[in-house]
């Protein structure tokens, strides 16, 4: 029995020693850490919004006569000249009505010198007191009448050959045929609104985005602004463009308010195609060129432990004073202390010193753009430092992290005092 106990006991010191060695005691294993570089390039703020890319100059050619059409001599995507013509239509009604208002012309002008013969006539006799003024009058008003019928003729007559001209329906821009809507054949007809027949695109190589901003962003939005965006065609391709128009209009949709912001981009390398939905990032403010550490290295804390032997460090890096010197200084601190004033935006980063262990780095941060932010001063940080963004897990140090005994990062002075 005692022998069996012992070799029980002895089992159970080397599982114990085992375990120690493996995992070491509660509490001893080193502090592992997540790092990051400190760097230089730019930071923004942004405003996101969507919208619909178009064309800056869109007409829509239609016509203004009715009738079936004839001939078409665009397509899709043609490129037109101001004047060309696009479509012509059945011009026999037409012509007829040109023939029959010139015969009205004819017929009325016949009637004006008919009139106007008798009115001489009549006016000599009227002179020499042959006949009565109410004999003569109605020869008057019969050539006023008719010369005002000659002028309606006339009027018709114009209108018609104006008609017949509609019917050759040219191209009023210089563009990209970029929508036709009918066909060789088909009817048109013009007598309560004109139908649109072809959409012509100005310039493709300069498009607009109509973006919708939402009205708690609106406020940031000012012409002139650049804007960065992205299309679903091209995942891996950036576009820029300019804030050229805030429109005042509102819109409400299922209760949300937007303002249409117009953005200019310009498309020589005809990429961008009208009617793709592009998601778009206003860029309200940008410095560029600055130191910037990730964010979550201003939310990393040291433990109370690790905070106690800052401390004692610096405790022990402090010279030998007197008694009454060390009062004077508790004074003046005191009073400095009271009156002056935290740096705005202060911070504090946390690095290994060239001992490996944990150091402050005070810092006054800018402008960021949620995952990295701006240095504006720092006695500490350099470009190309490395900096502890986090603590890591055990399971972690094991395969991603680096522990501390393993690994010292750019090494910084030791012992500086946060803001």
């Amino acid at each position: 029995m005692k022998r069996l106990l012992i070799y029980v006991s002895v089992i159970v010191a080397l599982v114990v020693g085992a375990y120690l060695l493996i995992y070491g005691l509660p509490g001893s294993s080193p502090v592992s850490y997540t790092f990051a570089t400190v760097t230089r390039g730019d930071v923004e703020t942004t405003v996101s919004a969507t919208g619909t890319l178009s064309p800056v100059t869109t007409i829509e050619v239609g016509t203004q006569v009715s009738g079936t059409i004839d001939s078409i001599f665009v397509d899709f995507n043609d490129t037109v000249k101001a004047g060309q013509i696009l479509v012509v239509l059945d011009t026999l009604l037409l012509k007829a009505s040109v023939i029959d208002a010139e015969a009205s012309v004819e017929k009325a002008e016949a009637q004006v010198a008919q009139a106007q013969a008798d009115y001489d006539r009549n006016k000599t006799l009227f002179d020499k007191k042959l006949i009565s003024e109410s004999e003569w009058l109605p020869y008057a008003i019969n050539l006023k009448s008719q010369q005002a019928t000659r002028k309606s003729a006339e009027a018709s007559l114009d209108r018609a050959r104006r008609n017949l001209d509609y019917a050759v329906i040219r191209s009023p821009i210089d563009g990209i045929v970029i929508g036709r809507s009918v066909e060789a054949g088909q009817t048109v007809a013009a007598s309560l609104s004109t139908p649109t027949l072809f959409t012509i695109a100005q310039d493709l190589a300069s498009m607009e985005i109509l973006a919708d901003v939402d009205e708690s962003d609106i406020g940031e939005i000012k012409v002139g602004q650049d804007v960065r965006f992205e299309v679903a065609s091209y995942i891996d391709k950036e576009f820029t463009g300019t804030v050229t128009q805030i429109r005042l209009q509102p819109q409400t949709i299922s209760n949300v308010v937007t303002y249409t912001v117009v953005v200019e981009a310009p498309n020589t390398d005809n990429l961008l195609l009208p009617g793709m939905t592009a998601t778009v990032d206003f860029i309200t403010e940008r410095h560029t060129n600055v130191l910037m550490v990730p964010s979550k290295a201003l939310r990393f804390r040291p433990t109370e432990d690790q905070l106690a032997a800052v401390r004692k460090r610096r405790e022990a890096t402090r010279p030998e004073t007197t008694d009454s010197t060390r009062a004077t200084s508790a004074r003046r601190a005191f009073a400095g202390a009271r009156s002056a004033q935290p740096p705005e935006n202060a911070g504090t980063v946390w690095f290994l010193d060239s001992l490996g262990q944990i150091a402050p780095a005070p810092v006054q941060t800018g402008m960021t753009d949620g995952s990295n932010i701006e240095i504006v001063r720092s006695p500490v940080l350099s470009e190309g430092m490395q900096i502890i963004a986090g603590e890591s897990s055990s399971e972690e140090s094991s395969s991603t992290t680096t522990t501390t005994e393993q690994r010292r990062p750019m090494n910084g002075p030791p012992g500086m005092r946060p803001f």
